[in-house]
């Protein structure tokens, strides 16, 4: 549009320009005088017409430059522009719930060293060979173990699914604020948000894994130590001197 208008400026002071050399040259030469004695030239007059379009498109380049630039820095500002909406205190809020979970287990905690002295003083060696009352008291000690372990895992599974709610809450507003993000930085951000989402649900189901794997653990070990507890109570009762002794056995009292 603008290039059309600057054409027709320049046709219009083309067509001056003729008409003025035109009727300059059909005029004698004293009627190219105004009455103040000032000479007209035609010719510079055209020359004049063609800066003055010229200046003017340049000064049109220079205000579409202007408009270029400008809307490149306000797209710059739009990449620039931080989400407006953060689930990560959310996020680690949940984490530290079901980390407070894991810290909470019954008996046996979630540790190396703990469950090594555990296991050496309830589930293996001299715990299968003490006294009677050694025995019954491991043996008591391992039940135990195993019913908390199933709670603990219980309870974490409870865990999980409370944070079920607050994940779908979470996902709903990224992707709102995804969907309408004005520039790269908030797009970015909110991918980023999302996948520490996906990285709380996994933290979730590995405490989950681990809870059932414990307890699963413990009672396979219990009954493996039943076992073994078994045939050290068959080893000594065979292994009595006097063996086995029939005697009378009364059923009802008089």
């Amino acid at each position: 549009m603008k290039n059309s208008v600057l054409r027709r400026a320049m046709l219009a002071g083309a067509i001056a320009t003729s008409s003025v050399l035109g009727i300059a040259a059909a005029t004698p030469a004293h009627a190219q005088f105004g009455l103040g004695g000032i000479v007209y030239d035609p010719t510079n007059y055209a020359q004049n017409v063609l800066t003055a379009a010229r200046s003017l498109q340049q000064i049109n380049n220079q205000i579409q430059q202007i408009q270029n630039q400008a809307t490149s820095l306000i797209n710059e500002a739009r990449n620039l522009t931080s989400l407006p909406f953060s689930s990560l205190q959310q996020l680690q809020q949940q984490v530290q719930r079901t980390q407070q979970l894991l810290g909470e287990a019954q008996r046996i905690a979630y540790d190396v060293q703990n469950v090594q002295q555990v296991f050496s003083s309830r589930y293996k060696g001299a715990a299968l060979t003490g006294t009677h009352a050694q025995m019954v008291a491991n043996a008591n000690a391992r039940w135990e173990d195993s019913v908390g372990a199933f709670e603990d895992a219980l309870r974490v599974q409870a865990g999980v699914v409370g944070n079920i709610d607050g994940a779908r809450t979470t996902m709903d507003g990224l992707v709102s604020s995804s969907q309408s993000a004005t520039g790269a930085l908030q797009a970015a951000q909110a991918g980023n948000q999302l996948l520490a989402l996906q990285s709380q649900q996994l933290a979730d189901l590995t405490a989950l894994l681990a809870a059932q794997g414990r307890a699963q653990a413990l009672d396979s070990a219990r009954n493996a130590a039943v076992e073994a507890e078994s045939r050290e109570r068959l080893r000594r009762f065979l292994a009595r001197p006097t063996g086995y002794q029939p005697g009378n056995a009364r059923m009802f009292h008089d």
